[in-house]
This record gives structure tokens, C-alpha cells and sequence, in this order.
């Protein structure tokens, strides 16, 4: 990738095992319309940690093999190998639906680098190192799913989002990542035991299925309404970027009118072309606008606060342009990174990380029964608010209407994120 200036914070040189060390793979993307039952079995890279089939089956023989001609077993051991090689090629992987994810290149995860490591390949490294970390980061992301049996949407009578609310929640879920970035910080981890921190239990909370939650898909959708937001329908990201700024200055509105008390503690910036965001357009990062959106947020007691900005793109026609694909990869080098609402065209995914021509993603496509978590409950079980399965995309292969977030904790951030943007061409 370009060279980028540096900043203070260095990234992370935390690594990967080698493919033919510790071999990943995750399930393709679901489609949009497609039941549950048929999708493909979710390979977690945890699974590269447990002895390979090949290899139980090899022991199994060779235990016997005292009872067998030398010629048998020297044959028996050729076609093991075989086998072996032939399932842990790529091209199988992709032949049986399933992509490997984790090779020897560096994987780029929100901001953060994985390296391969000399000491993970020689079977020396420790759970703090290699791709052991890479899954323990991205098993601490927010997952926000389907779910089914929640409070009704407005005058819908739908009590689920199944097959239209994919959109909705890889919103959800780049929002969430900037909470917890704010709250706690990027190298926050989900803890394995509770009781929880408060503020991650106040994240989670916000995102519950009820109108009482305020980022709910109920609270979005009567926010969106006029952006074409509708219970049952499928929307883009541009009218998604909208319908959570509408959401956040209402709820801004409210609070003032009740307690003062902020869900949403930083300002909001939708970096778009003109107003019709679907058309395209250039973007442009305008440093007054964001000193503005900072000087609301807080009321014009100071200049700056930390801000979100959301960026609409469209990069192509029917397919993304290839020209853009290694622009995109950049993005996720940047430290204020929050990732990419996108996917295949009708499927929208979060894809948080990238790895070669693959992005790797958060599904929201799993059914799940709806779960509204107290603020005050640290013992609260929040299993189903993450995913350790990282599931992978072509980058040729998606959708050129999508949206990239960022977090800037201060104006140094912004001002090195606009920098950065400066090295690529859609910005």
C-alpha cells in the first residue's frame, strides 16, 4: 500500500500465522433472500487451533500399520498428503462456497495492522500475538443481526427485519464501534468475565429493539422516513447517512428539552457531494463545516469535540471501479478508521478490515430473537452482540453505492485524517 505519514500512535505488531501453518476459512456471504437453514456452515478461524481431520485419520492408520505391508502403508500415507494439500488449497475453499481469510499478507482491521510472525510460525508465540489477536479484536466488535420477536414498527405490525433490515444493522454496528471507541478507547477488549464495564453495557443498550432504546431500527426508521426509510424496505447507504443525522439532532432535541443528557456524544458530519448523495458527487472534508458541527454540539461553549463523519460514495455504475479498490484498502490504514457500510449489491455487510483483494466483514444476516439490555445490567449476557466468525468478500465484488465512517477524538484528528485523504482520490 502508499506510504502514509506516521502518526503518534504506531500500529499495532500484532501478526498472522502463515496459511499452511494455521489454516482459516469463513463462509461466503449469505444472500439477501436467503432462508437460514440453507446457508453455508460458518468455518470460525478458531478452528485452525484443533487438530486437522487428515491428521486424526493419519493417526488412526498409524496405529494400525504394524499390521499392514510396508507398500500399503507408504501408499495410504501418499494419498493422505494428497488429500491434505488438496483441501488446504485456496481453490478448493472457494470450490466448496468457503474463502480462507487468514494467510501470510498483513491484515488492516480498523485502523490497526496484523503482521505475520517468525515466533507464531515456529509454534513459539503466546495468545498475545498473531492471529490470536486479530480474533480477539474482532470478536470484541459489535454484531448487530436480524432479529425477530421485537416490539411492533409503527403501523407495519412487523416484529422482525428479516430479509430487509441488513442495511439498518451494518449501520448499527459502525455507530457502536465509534461508542466504544469514545468511551473506551480502540484497544478496549471484551472482557471474560463480569460484571461488565458500564459503558459498554450503555452502548448495547442504546442499540436494543423498542422504541424506549434511542438507535433502535424502530427510531431509525421513523427518523428516515423522509429518505424512503420504511419498515419492509430495502434502503442505501446515502439515505441511511441521513436518516442517522436526523435521528441524532432529534435526539439532541429531546435531551435539551429533559435533562440535558447526551445518548450521542460527539457531533455528527455527513460528508457528501450535494444533497442528493445517491447521484455521486465529490465530497469534499471542509474543516469549517466539521469547526461548526463541533461548535453546536457543544452549545458554543468550545470549538472542538470528537466528531463522526460519514462518508456516501458511489464508484461506479452497475460495479465498483477497479481504480478505486486500492483506495478503498487505504482507508482501513488510517487510524480514525470505522470501516465500510457495504457488501454485494442487496446484501449489506460491515466490512471493518481487508486482507489482499479480500474485505473482511461483520455478517448481519443471522437471525437472531430480539434483546433489549438494561443500562444498569453488568451481568448481562451480550453473547449475541458478537461474532467470531470473519467472513470475506472479493473487493471487485462490491456494490459501488457505499458510505465510510471515521472517528476523530479531537481537531489533531481530523486535521491528520484530512491529510490522509489527501492520498486518495475520492476525497
Amino acid at each position: 500500500m502508499t506510504s502514509l505519514p506516521e502518526r503518534g500512535e504506531a500500529p499495532s505488531s500484532n501478526s498472522l500465522c502463515k496459511e499452511d501453518t494455521a489454516p482459516a476459512t469463513s463462509s461466503s456471504t449469505s444472500e439477501h433472500k436467503e432462508d437460514s437453514s440453507s446457508k453455508q456452515p460458518k468455518i470460525s478461524i478458531l478452528s485452525s487451533v484443533f487438530t486437522p481431520p487428515f491428521t486424526i485419520f493419519e493417526g488412526q492408520q498409524d496405529s494400525t500399520c504394524d499390521k499392514k505391508s510396508p507398500k500399503s502403508s507408504s501408499g495410504s500415507y501418499g494419498w493422505s498428503r494428497i488429500l491434505r494439500r488438496i483441501v488446504g488449497s485456496t481453490s478448493m475453499w472457494r470450490l466448496l462456497g468457503c474463502a480462507k481469510v487468514l494467510t501470510s499478507s498483513d491484515v488492516w482491521f480498523l485502523g490497526k495492522c496484523y503482521k505475520e510472525s517468525p515466533e507464531e510460525s515456529s509454534g513459539g508465540s503466546d495468545s498475545e500475538s498473531g492471529h490470536a489477536a486479530f480474533l480477539e479484536d474482532f470478536s470484541s466488535r459489535i454484531w448487530i443481526t436480524y432479529r425477530k420477536g421485537f416490539d411492533v414498527i409503527s403501523d407495519s405490525k412487523l416484529t422482525s427485519d428479516v430479509n430487509w433490515g441488513c442495511m439498518v444493522r451494518s449501520s448499527q454496528m459502525l455507530v457502536a464501534q465509534a461508542l466504544i471507541f469514545h468511551h473506551l478507547g480502540r484497544s478496549w477488549r471484551k472482557p471474560p468475565e463480569k460484571p461488565y464495564n458500564p459503558e459498554y453495557i450503555g452502548v448495547l443498550h442504546l442499540f436494543g429493539d423498542s422504541e424506549a432504546c434511542a438507535f433502535s431500527i424502530h427510531n431509525l426508521l421513523q427518523a428516515g422516513k423522509g429518505y424512503g426509510l420504511a419498515a419492509g424496505s430495502w434502503v442505501g447507504p446515502y439515505a441511511m447517512c441521513r436518516a442517522w443525522q436526523t435521528l441524532i439532532r432529534t435526539n439532541r432535541e429531546q435531551a435539551d428539552a429533559v435533562d440535558g443528557k447526551e445518548n450521542f456524544p460527539m457531533a455528527l458530519y455527513v460528508v457528501s457531494g450535494d444533497e442528493d448523495g445517491e447521484r455521486g458527487g465529490a465530497p469534499v472534508v471542509c474543516i469549517d463545516v466539521a469547526a461548526q458541527l463541533c461548535s453546536d454540539f457543544n452549545k458554543g461553549q468550545s470549538t472542538w469535540s470528537p466528531i463522526l463523519l460519514l462518508v456516501p460514495l458511489v464508484l461506479g455504475l452497475d460495479k465498483i471501479n477497479p481504480r478505486y479498490i486500492p483506495l478503498l484498502k487505504e482507508t482501513f490504514t488510517f487510524p480514525q478508521s470505522l470501516g465500510i457500510l457495504g457488501g454485494k449489491p442487496g446484501t449489506s455487510t460491515y466490512i471493518a478490515g481487508v486482507q489482499d483483494d479480500r474485505a473482511l466483514y461483520l455478517d448481519p444476516h443471522e437471525v437472531q430473537m430480539a434483546v433489549n439490555i438494561a443500562p444498569d445490567n453488568l451481568e448481562a449476557d451480550t453473547s449475541s452482540y458478537h461474532c467470531s466468525v470473519v467472513r470475506d468478500l472479493a473487493l471487485d465484488q462490491i456494490d459501488p453505492s457505499l458510505a465510510i465512517g471515521f472517528y476523530c477524538r479531537d481537531k489533531g484528528e481530523l486535521l491528520f485524517l484530512r491529510r490522509l485523504l489527501g492520498y486518495v482520490e475520492f476525497l
